[in-house]
């Protein structure tokens, strides 16, 4: 029974290890028609200082070729909060 007990413990700690949490929130919208291209930019972070990436707006509407940002959406997600990803999502022309 305690070997089971170990078992179960040691399954649902790996279960823990592998999950993950992912949120897409919008930050700003603009007048602007909601175009056809995407452009996106990301960062991550480990243990919550070390970043590497440049997530910002401008870097994303670069990406896509945007001049005129209609939207800006930040997806955030992370893994036991050890590693944690920023997302920058622009839409526009």
């Amino acid at each position: 029974m305690l070997k089971k007990i170990k078992t179960f413990i040691a399954l649902l700690a790996v279960a823990a290890m592998m999950s993950s949490c992912a949120l897409t929130m919008p930050v700003n919208a603009t007048s602007n028609p909601v175009g056809t291209k995407v452009g996106t930019a990301s960062a991550t972070g480990y243990f919550g200082m070390f970043f590497d990436g440049d997530a910002s707006i401008r870097t994303a509407a670069k990406n896509g070729g945007i001049t005129k940002i209609s939207t800006v959406d930040i997806k955030t997600s992370n893994i036991l909060y050890v590693v944690i990803t920023y997302e920058t999502i622009v839409t526009g022309e």
